[in-house]
């Protein structure tokens, strides 16, 4: 295990705060506006001249739209495994979140056990790809099932549920976002027809 000091993470803040800036296409002048802190404050946090405090990393936190701990997060030590948390659910279900960006689409695997339909509605927008097992899917009075390999996204504006299509668990990708934040699609495969697919 790689040992970093109190000072060595202070001094990768900076950088970090410019490189998630950057990525968002932010300037300055924008963040300093819905931060309320002076460009030359921002300046100088990014360049390290300036220490970083948490009225500065919070406000900043919040408009960059990341969590606090990846502003302040230590250097990466060469280590490329990700160490996920399980989310144990009712019914012997299981969540494992695999981003951390509040208000922005979030991703999850999950491994859904069996249990009866309970319809729900809430403002956002699904994506589910099925992993293993089979999904049933429930959108207002239409319901699916699908295969691995298979995927669906919905409004969660209407009444929805899903679960396994049997009596075993069925393990899906699941993403959740805000309604506008639907996906675009920039590569089209071929259309396959009837004749193609023997349907």
């Amino acid at each position: 295990m790689v040992d970093v000091s109190v000072e060595e993470i202070l001094d990768g803040i900076g950088a970090r705060v410019r490189s998630v800036r950057q990525n968002r296409g932010l300037t300055l002048e924008s963040v300093a506006e819905q931060t309320g802190l002076s460009v030359s404050t921002l300046s100088r946090l990014e360049t390290g001249r300036r220490r970083p405090t948490l009225d500065l990393l919070i406000p900043l936190a919040q408009t960059l739209r990341v969590a606090l701990d990846q502003l302040v997060a230590a250097p990466a030590t060469g280590d490329p495994r990700t160490h996920l948390t399980p989310q144990r659910r009712d019914h012997g279900s299981v969540l494992v979140p695999l981003t951390r960006y509040p208000g922005r689409v979030r991703v999850f695997k999950q491994v859904l056990a069996p249990r009866e339909p309970q319809l729900v509605s809430h403002a956002g927008y699904e994506w589910l790809y099925v992993l293993a097992g089979q999904l049933r899917l429930i959108v207002g009075e239409r319901e699916f099932h699908l295969v691995p390999g298979e995927m669906t996204e919905f409004d969660t504006a209407e009444p929805h549920w899903f679960g396994p299509a049997d009596g075993t668990a069925v393990e899906i990708l699941h993403l959740f976002g805000p309604f506008g934040d639907q996906p675009v699609v920039r590569a089209v495969g071929p259309v396959i027809g009837p004749e193609e697919t023997g349907s």
